[in-house]
């Protein structure tokens, strides 16, 4: 498997229902190093919310449904497990995979509910976080996105 570094770039939602509301937009973009790296963006694609138009789609900044579902999608890319309800991540399909649902409900805690209105998040960051958890609570079966990485010992900080 090779390694593909991405960010996910979440965008709130903007408007009114009188001016045209746009829901919240998460986008996984090519990293690029260097002092113009957001200015140049390749967006290599929009993860969109199965149930937007019923639901309200993605959300961030506080721990909801909105949040839920943005963890999702964010954990079913990064973990390369295809779509959230491919992976048993989504919130409305079953069967639901419940390692992989404590460890979204998790991350929309520990990681989105801190976020503000427009942020980046590194997928090495989101990859380090699930491994993390995994190994807290002693959870050796992991996705293979984890298993690929280097030993959490072998890091240098």
């Amino acid at each position: 498997m090779t390694y593909e570094d991405r960010t996910y770039h979440g965008i709130q939602g903007v408007g009114s229902d009188e001016d045209g509301w746009q829901p919240a937009r998460l986008r996984v973009e090519k990293p690029e190093d260097g002092p113009t790296q957001r200015e140049n963006v390749k967006v290599l694609r929009e993860l969109k919310a199965k149930d937007e138009d019923e639901l309200g789609g993605y959300g961030w900044g506080y721990n909801g449904g909105g949040t839920s579902r943005a963890a999702a999608a964010i954990l079913a890319d990064a973990l390369d497990l295809g779509t959230p309800e491919k992976a048993g991540l989504s919130m409305s399909e079953w069967p639901q995979d419940d390692t992989l649902v404590a460890l979204r409900e998790d991350f929309c805690s520990d990681v989105l509910s801190q976020f503000c209105d427009e942020w980046r998040l590194g997928r090495a960051a989101v990859l380090r976080w699930a491994r993390g958890w995994y190994v807290q609570r002693g959870i050796t079966e992991l996705p293979a996105a984890l298993r690929d990485l280097p030993p959490l010992g072998d890091i240098d900080i």
